[in-house]
């Protein structure tokens, strides 16, 4: 039974393998819709540490942090601080569930252009912010623009990839969203010494939401979403210009529009089909994957790295730099993961990550114990401090090669066509009530747990280790139209899907 599921995989997706010059540059400008979102984790922690913008915004945060007595795990302790921080997420969650319905009815695309003038906006709203009413608002608008983005430009990428190398290409989502990182905390640093720099900071998210909507601008829609909106002679174009010239690609196009009419043929609300019996495994990965990402602790560390690490013992220019050294780290690991995505499958990937991690965080908390007491009161010397960021290096390693690119790759190739956009909103949707909740809570975590934060996120990365290993299928190479292998293969999941799904 296996064998031959596998075979009918195969041959109905021959067609997909090829890389051609027009399907590279089109992933990858779609893949630069990550750039914002990236931009906007690292430029907000960095900032918050900024003299200027704390005397401005939150004199009571600067009052704390130069106090002698206060604990150095409290030292930002703020819910006004975090309010700043975890306000986008909000915003990204509503945007993340609208845009599913936007995404079916104007493309991939448009939701994708959307996104990027809305960020804009509250970029530019941010650096000429003169209360924290108008920085609350502009990060309201930039969630917006992400929750846009983010629904939409995987979706995207999964939809135009060959199926053969649908992980390597997806996996420029997340590399952009390093780039962001990496350019906003290099950004900062720079920044930093100028009573204007925050301002600079803040303002400059125009320019990835710019080079974002331009460039989505000039690539096609995704054939897929063509043929969902009836614009059949531009899918087909859209499919010539992504396979190339010299190929035929009447028989993928009939595929195309075979299962687009199946699943239009069902007739049934998306955002009901999706908790039908027959979806409960694509729903339970869509929520579980972007809850177990998020609580690694990964991006309440990228928003506040310069934060954490200055708590920990380094001074502000050497937390800046700190933060700096992790980005660049987690770029270097998306490449790596790119690279081995396709080759060794998601879930030696996810597992091998997860191990590195639970390792790297037990170590934090252990090096911390030791160098600051339980109480978190003693100094830290320069030597252990250099530890941390070791440590911390190369759990964000193990981050940038599973767990970040996968959690945007899975949950976009997982569903058929017409529950596609619903579940991505959902896998976003959740992505951004988890970072909510985190950021509005780590400042108090690290406060009230110390180093016990550690080991808090530690546990968990133990449970989702467990969690893949037993309930996620692989996904490596099957077209997207035979996704419905992976379950009727699966040892707990078979039991869920019927015949044809």
């Amino acid at each position: 039974m296996a064998g031959s599921l596998v075979g009918e995989g195969e041959a109905r997706g021959h067609f997909s393998g090829r890389i051609t010059v027009a399907v590279v540059i089109t992933c990858i400008v779609a893949a630069s819709g990550g750039l914002i979102f990236g931009y906007d984790i690292g430029i907000s922690g960095g900032v918050t540490t900024m003299v200027p913008f704390l005397k401005k915004f939150f004199p009571s945060v600067l009052k704390k942090s130069g106090d002698v007595n206060t604990n150095m795990y409290c030292m930002y302790h703020s819910q006004l601080l975090t309010s700043f921080t975890s306000s986008l997420y909000i915003a990204g969650l509503m945007a993340s569930l609208v845009a599913s319905r936007i995404t079916s009815k104007f493309g991939r695309k448009f939701t994708m252009v959307l996104g990027g003038w809305t960020f804009l906006l509250g970029s530019v709203l941010n650096g000429a912010a003169q209360n924290v009413a108008m920085l609350i608002i502009g990060r309201i608008l930039l969630g917006f623009g992400v929750g846009f983005t983010n629904q939409a430009t995987p979706v995207y990428l999964s939809e135009v990839a060959p199926s053969k190398w649908r992980g390597a290409f997806t996996s420029g989502f997340q590399f952009f969203i390093g780039i962001g990182v990496l350019l906003a905390n290099c950004i900062n640093y720079a920044a930093a010494r100028k009573p204007w720099g925050w301002r600079l900071s803040l303002g400059l998210a125009i320019v990835p939401a710019l080079i974002m909507t331009v460039g989505a601008l000039i690539i096609r829609d995704t054939p897929s979403s063509l043929v969902e909106r009836g614009k059949l002679e531009e899918a087909e174009k859209s499919l010539v210009k992504a396979r190339g010239d010299n190929v035929d690609v009447k028989a993928e196009f009939d595929e195309l529009v075979r299962a687009t009419q199946l699943a239009q043929s069902a007739n049934q609300e998306p955002f009901k089909s999706i908790f039908e019996r027959k979806y409960r495994p694509h729903l339970v990965m869509a929520m579980s994957i972007p809850f177990f990402q998020q609580i690694t602790g990964i991006h309440v560390i990228a928003f506040y790295a310069p934060v954490l690490f200055q708590s920990v013992g380094f001074g502000s220019d050497s937390a800046l730099i700190a933060a700096i050294i992790l980005g660049a780290v987690n770029i270097s690991s998306i490449m790596v993961s790119t690279f081995l995505v396709d080759r060794f499958g998601r879930r030696f990937l996810f597992l091998e990550g997860g191990v590195q991690m639970f390792v790297c965080q037990i170590a934090v908390a252990v090096v911390l114990i030791v160098a600051t007491g339980v109480s978190g009161t003693e100094h830290i010397s320069k030597g252990n401090a250099a530890l941390v960021l070791v440590l911390m290096c190369i759990y964000a390693a193990g981050f940038g090669w599973s767990w970040g690119p996968l959690s945007w790759l899975v949950p976009s190739e997982i569903f058929p066509l017409k529950i596609r956009p619903t579940g991505q909103s959902i896998s976003v949707a959740m992505n951004f009530a988890i970072s909510f909740t985190l950021s509005q809570t780590f400042l108090t975590m690290l406060c009230h747990f110390k180093y016990g934060v550690f080991f808090f996120h530690a546990g968990w990365i133990a449970i989702m280790t467990i969690f893949v290993a037993l309930f996620v299928p692989e996904t490596k190479g099957i077209p997207l139209d035979s996704m419905h292998i992976v379950w009727k293969q699966h040892w707990y999941w078979h039991s869920f899907v019927k015949e044809e799904l």
